[in-house]
C-alpha cells in the first residue's frame, strides 16, 4: 500500500494502484518510504519521550517552586490591629455605613495586587509562577490570627500596600505556624464556583454585616487542640477573564439567554431551519427583553470586570481530635461561604474534595497555587473575603493587638544614654537620649512585673561603665545587687554599697549633718518635710514643727561636731546636756526660744513635749539598726565627694529587712542630702559641674513636696533624676496632687509601660493622640510608650523595646559588698558605745516627777 501511495504521488495517479520500481536509485524493490519509516517511527518516540521527560522535570520543578528559593524564598507575616483607639471610636463605627466604609479600605490593597503584572514567559511557565500571595485567617490555640505569607521580594511592597489602609497594623515576622496534631484527623478541600468566574458573587456592599464575622464566629469554636484555616491564594491574573465577561454581558443585552450568552451562541437558530423561520426567530431573539433580574445580573458583571480582578485559590483545612470533629469543623467553615451565594442569576460557591488528601495538605503548606481550582474574584469580592478585623467585631479570642506602635523621631541622635530599639514597620532603630536632655530628667511608670528594674538597671550599668556618678536607692534590693554584680573591674575602687540592715559594720547617717551653715535651715525644714510624710499630718502639728525645728537647730549649732537625732529625748530631760549645746547657739530665734521660752515652761509641760517628741523620734531611736546609723556624729561617706568625684552609691533598702518606715526615712536622708550637696555646687563654675545621675525605685516613698525645687533647681547642678515607681495614685497624698504636679510639669522625658485605667485619664493627655488611654493599658511585656526631650524641644510619642536583660556575677556583688562594709562601716560595738554615751543612754538619773500647775 505504501508503494502505491509513493506511485500515485509520482505519477498523479489519482487511484494509486500501479508501482514504479525505478524509483529506488539503487534498483531495489524497498520504497524510500519504507526505508525511512523505521526512523520516523523511533523520532516521534523520542519526541514523545522528550516531551514527557520536560513534563515530567516541569511538573517536578513547579512541586518544588518552594524551594528554589530556600528557607527565605517566602516569609509568612502575623498582622495584628489595635481593638480599638477609644471608646468613642468603638461607638461611631458600630453601624452598617461605617462597616462598609472600613472594609472598603481593602478594596485598594486587592487592587494593587490585581494591578501587577502577571508573571509569563518560557521560564515562568516551565519553573512555575512566584507572584502568588497567601492570606490566612487559622484558629489555633484558642486565638484567632490573621497571616500573610509573601515572596520575600514583595514583602516591602506589601506592607506598603496595607499600611496606607490600615496605619496602624503591625507586621510580625514569625516562623510558619503548625496547627496539626500527630494524633488528630485533618481534612480539607476547595471552594471553586459554579458558573464562570465573570458572573458576581454577592460583596460585603450587599450585605447588611460584616461577612467576615460568620467566618470568625465558627473558628472560635475551634478547640485549644484542634486548628482550621482557611487560606487565599491569590496571584495577578491576565486580561483574557474580562473580555469573556463583557461577551456574556453584550449577548445577553442582544437577548440571548444566560445559557446562550454564557456560550456564545443563540439556541433559537439552529439546525433544519429553513431561511425564513431563522430571521423570525432571530428578530423574536433580538425583541426579547431582559428581566430585571437579569438585568441585575448584567450589572453585576459588568462592575465585576470593572475592577481589578486576581486569581484566587480558597482551601479550607481542619484538623480535629477526631474525624467526626474535623468534618464539623470544616461543614462549618464550608457553610459561612453561603452567604456568598446567587443562586439563580449570579454565582455561588461549592466545595470540592480533591481525591489526594496528601496533595492538598502539601499544597496548603507550602501555599502552592492549584491551576485546577483558581477561580477569578474581583477587589470587591475579596474585599468581603478576607479584610482585617474591624473594631466593631465582636468575635471572641481574635488576636488584637495589645497596643499601637510609633516610629522614633527623626531627629534622634545617634549617642547618648542608649533606651532601647524602636521597631515599625519593619524597620529598626536605636533610641538615645542625650546628656543635656537627661538634666531635665526621666519619669518612669508601669505597673508591676512591667519591667522598670530591668530598664533602669540596664541604664544604670550604661553610666557605670561611662565612668559617670550614679546613686542608686532601692527599696526592693534586687536591682542595687544586680547593678553591683555588673560592676566593671576598673571601678570597683568607687563603690559605695549601703545596707542597713548589715548591723554588724553600720554606716553612719546623720540626719543633722549639714554641709554649711548656709545650708542648716534647708537641712531643717527638709526633716521636719521628712516626720511629715512619715507619720499623718494630725500627728504632726505647728507645736512639734515648732520645737523639733528649735531642738534640731541647736544640734546643729557645732557644725564641724553636731549632735544627732537621737541626742533630743537628752536635750530634754538633762538640763547639763542642753545647757552644753545651748552655749554653742549664736542663733539669736534659736536662743530666744531656750531664753525666753523653755526657761519660762514649767517641768510639767516640758515633760509633757518631751513624750510629745519622744513618741516621733522613739521609733527610730529605741531601734537598735536605726540608732547605729543615725546616732554617728558623721556620715559613712560624703555626698559631695560622691557626686563631684563621679562615685557609686548603692542603696539597699529592703523592705523584707529593714522595715517599709526605716526604710523610707532612710531615703528620704539620702535624697535630701544628695540635693543639699548638689546645692553647694554653686561654688563650682557650671563647666566644672559633673553630671550625678540618682535612680530612684518607687520614689515616691522617698520625696518631700520640695521635689519640685529638686526638678527645677538641681539640673542647673547636674544633679539628674530617673524616677520610677507604679501608678499615678502613688504621688497624691491626702487629695493633695501637688507632687504629682510637681513630677508632670518638670520632667522632660516620660516612659509608661502598662498602667491602670486611673493613670491614662492623666498620662493620656502627654501622650495623645499618637497613643490612646487603650495603648497606654495594653503594652507587652519590655515595650514602653516614650516621649523624650531632644536638643531641649518635646518629640512625639513612640514605641520603645527595652534591650534584653543582663547579668552579673554573684561572686563580684558579694566581695563588693565585703570591700564596701569594711570601708565605710564601723564595728557595732564601737558605735554603740559612743552613742551610749552621748546620748545618755543607761545612765542613772535622779528624776523627780514634776509637778502639775495648779488647777491640772
Amino acid at each position: 500500500m505504501s508503494n502505491r501511495l509513493l506511485a500515485a504521488v509520482t505519477n498523479n495517479n489519482p487511484y494509486g494502484f500501479e508501482t514504479i520500481g525505478s524509483i529506488n536509485p539503487v534498483g531495489s524493490n524497498v520504497s524510500m518510504f519504507d526505508a525511512a519509516f523505521p526512523f520516523v517511527v523511533a523520532g516521534f518516540f523520542i519526541a514523545m519521550v522528550g516531551v514527557g521527560v520536560v513534563a515530567l522535570i516541569r511538573a517536578h520543578l513547579m512541586r518544588t517552586s518552594h524551594l528554589r528559593g530556600g528557607e527565605d524564598a517566602t516569609v509568612t507575616l502575623l498582622l495584628t490591629i489595635p481593638r480599638f483607639r477609644n471608646e468613642e471610636d468603638t461607638k461611631q463605627n458600630d453601624n452598617a455605613a461605617a462597616i462598609k466604609e472600613q472594609i472598603a479600605v481593602a478594596e485598594a490593597v486587592y487592587s494593587a495586587i490585581g494591578g501587577l503584572k502577571p508573571h509569563h514567559g518560557f521560564t515562568t511557565w516551565f519553573l512555575g509562577r512566584s507572584d502568588a500571595i497567601a492570606l490566612e485567617i487559622v484558629a489555633h490555640q484558642k486565638l484567632i490570627t490573621f497571616y500573610v505569607t509573601v515572596p520575600k521580594n514583595m514583602r516591602e511592597f506589601i506592607e506598603q500596600q496595607i499600611h496606607a489602609q490600615w496605619s496602624d497594623a503591625q507586621f510580625e515576622e514569625v516562623p510558619d505556624y503548625n496547627m496539626f496534631s500527630p494524633q488528630g484527623t485533618v481534612l480539607g478541600g476547595y471552594i471553586i464556583l459554579k458558573r464562570k468566574s465573570v458572573f458576581p458573587v454577592k460583596t460585603y456592599k450587599d450585605l447588611e454585616s460584616d461577612p467576615l464575622n460568620a467566618m470568625t464566629n465558627v473558628l472560635s469554636k475551634v478547640s485549644e487542640m484542634d486548628g482550621v484555616a482557611i487560606q487565599y491564594v491569590v496571584r495577578p491574573t491576565h486580561h483574557g477573564w474580562r473580555e469573556d465577561g463583557a461577551k456574556i454581558a453584550r449577548h445577553m443585552q442582544e437577548g440571548m439567554t444566560i445559557k446562550e450568552a454564557t456560550h456564545g451562541k443563540s439556541w433559537t437558530v439552529g439546525w433544519g431551519m429553513n431561511k425564513e423561520d431563522k430571521e423570525k426567530n432571530e428578530q423574536k431573539r433580538r425583541e426579547r427583553k431582559m428581566s430585571p433580574a437579569e438585568t441585575k445580573m448584567v450589572e453585576g458583571i459588568e462592575n465585576k470586570i470593572s475592577k481589578a480582578g486576581m486569581e484566587v485559590n480558597i482551601r479550607i483545612v481542619a484538623s480535629g481530635s477526631s474525624p467526626d470533629i474535623a468534618q464539623a469543623y470544616l461543614n462549618n467553615v464550608l457553610s459561612a461561604f453561603n452567604q456568598f451565594n446567587i443562586y439563580e442569576f449570579g454565582n455561588s460557591f461549592t466545595k470540592v474534595i480533591p481525591r489526594s488528601k496528601g496533595t492538598l495538605i502539601e499544597d496548603f503548606i507550602y501555599r502552592r497555587f492549584s491551576e485546577k481550582h483558581s477561580i477569578v474574584l474581583n477587589s470587591e469580592e475579596m474585599s468581603g473575603l478576607w479584610h482585617l478585623p474591624l473594631t466593631s467585631t465582636e468575635t471572641p479570642n481574635i488576636r488584637w493587638m495589645m497596643a499601637r506602635t510609633a516610629p522614633a523621631p527623626t531627629s534622634m541622635g545617634s549617642e547618648g544614654l542608649r533606651l532601647g530599639t524602636n521597631k515599625y514597620r519593619g524597620k529598626e532603630s536605636v533610641a538615645y537620649l542625650k546628656a543635656a536632655d537627661r538634666r531635665r530628667h526621666m519619669y518612669i511608670i508601669g505597673k508591676t512585673g512591667s519591667g522598670k528594674s530591668e530598664f533602669i538597671k540596664n541604664l544604670a550599668v550604661q553610666d557605670i561603665r561611662d565612668g559617670k556618678g550614679v546613686c542608686i536607692i532601692d527599696p526592693h534590693g534586687d536591682l542595687a545587687d544586680g547593678v553591683l554584680e555588673l560592676i566593671p573591674k576598673e571601678r570597683i575602687d568607687d563603690v559605695i554599697y549601703f545596707n542597713p540592715s548589715d548591723m554588724d559594720k553600720p554606716m553612719g547617717l546623720n540626719m543633722l549633718e549639714a554641709p554649711s551653715l548656709e545650708m542648716r535651715d534647708f537641712a531643717v525644714q527638709e526633716m521636719i518635710s521628712i516626720f511629715y510624710m512619715l507619720f499623718p499630718p494630725e500627728m504632726i502639728g505647728p507645736m512639734f514643727e515648732h520645737n523639733m525645728r528649735n531642738y534640731m537647730l541647736t544640734l546643729m549649732a557645732d557644725i564641724d561636731n553636731p549632735g544627732t537625732i537621737v541626742e533630743i529625748p537628752r536635750m530634754i530631760s538633762d538640763d547639763a546636756f542642753q545647757k552644753k549645746w545651748v552655749s554653742k547657739v549664736t542663733d539669736p530665734v534659736v536662743k530666744s526660744f531656750w531664753e525666753d521660752e523653755m526657761a519660762k515652761t514649767s517641768d510639767y509641760h516640758k515633760s509633757e513635749m518631751m513624750g510629745y517628741l519622744v513618741s516621733k523620734v522613739g521609733r527610730f531611736v529605741e531601734n537598735e539598726m536605726m540608732r547605729n546609723i543615725i546616732g554617728q556624729t558623721k556620715s559613712a561617706f560624703n555626698f559631695r565627694d560622691i557626686m563631684d568625684n563621679q562615685k557609686i552609691l548603692l542603696v539597699n533598702l529592703s523592705k523584707g529587712k529593714t522595715g517599709e518606715v526605716n526604710a523610707n526615712l532612710i531615703g528620704l536622708i539620702l535624697v535630701a542630702k544628695l540635693q543639699m550637696a548638689a546645692f553647694t555646687r554653686a561654688d563650682m563654675d557650671e563647666k566644672d559641674r559633673k553630671d550625678f545621675y540618682l535612680y530612684i525605685d518607687e520614689f515616691q516613698n522617698f520625696i518631700t513636696p520640695s521635689i519640685a525645687t529638686i526638678l527645677s533647681e538641681a539640673r542647673k547642678y547636674r544633679l539628674n533624676l530617673v524616677m520610677a515607681h507604679q501608678y499615678m495614685g502613688q504621688l497624691v497624698k491626702d487629695g493633695k496632687t501637688e507632687i504629682r504636679d510637681a513630677v508632670l510639669g518638670n520632667v522632660g522625658s516620660f516612659f509608661v509601660a502598662r498602667v491602670g485605667p486611673d493613670d491614662t485619664e492623666v498620662l493620656e493627655k502627654i501622650f495623645e493622640p499618637t497613643f490612646s488611654s487603650y495603648d497606654l493599658m495594653n503594652t507587652s511585656a519590655l515595650m514602653w510608650s516614650a516621649k523624650i526631650i531632644i536638643d531641649g524641644a518635646q518629640t512625639k510619642p513612640f514605641t520603645l523595646m527595652a534591650d534584653p536583660m543582663i547579668k552579673g556575677t554573684k561572686e563580684m556583688g558579694e566581695g563588693l559588698k565585703q570591700i564596701s562594709r569594711l570601708m565605710y562601716g564601723r564595728d557595732k560595738e564601737d558605735v554603740a558605745a559612743e552613742i551610749a554615751e552621748r546620748a545618755g543612754i543607761g545612765m542613772k538619773k535622779d528624776v523627780t516627777p514634776p509637778t502639775p500647775p495648779m488647777g491640772l
